[in-house]
């Protein structure tokens, strides 16, 4: 794929397209790696990000307990 290097300011970018950024789940900020000729920009991915507040509300509406306790009852331990 070929782009074009625009003016931004003082620097120059690049322009991705609307499906890209999409596709690849681009969405402020990207990670530029630089290797051996060539430029690789990455999605900055954060796999946990929100979880802790979806963990909030999910102890505050009681969606927390357990669905299987720790220990079955017909467990043996003398085995």
């Amino acid at each position: 794929m070929e782009i074009s290097i625009v003016q931004i300011g003082n620097s120059k970018g690049i322009r991705l397209a609307k499906a890209i950024l999409e596709q690849y789940n681009i969405q402020d900020r990207v990670e530029l790696v630089l290797e051996e000729g060539y430029l690789i920009i990455k999605p900055i991915h954060a796999p946990r990000q929100g979880w802790e507040e979806a963990f909030r509300k999910m102890h505050e509406a009681g969606d927390d307990a357990l669905l299987i306790g720790d220990i079955f009852e017909d467990e043996n331990w003398d085995d």
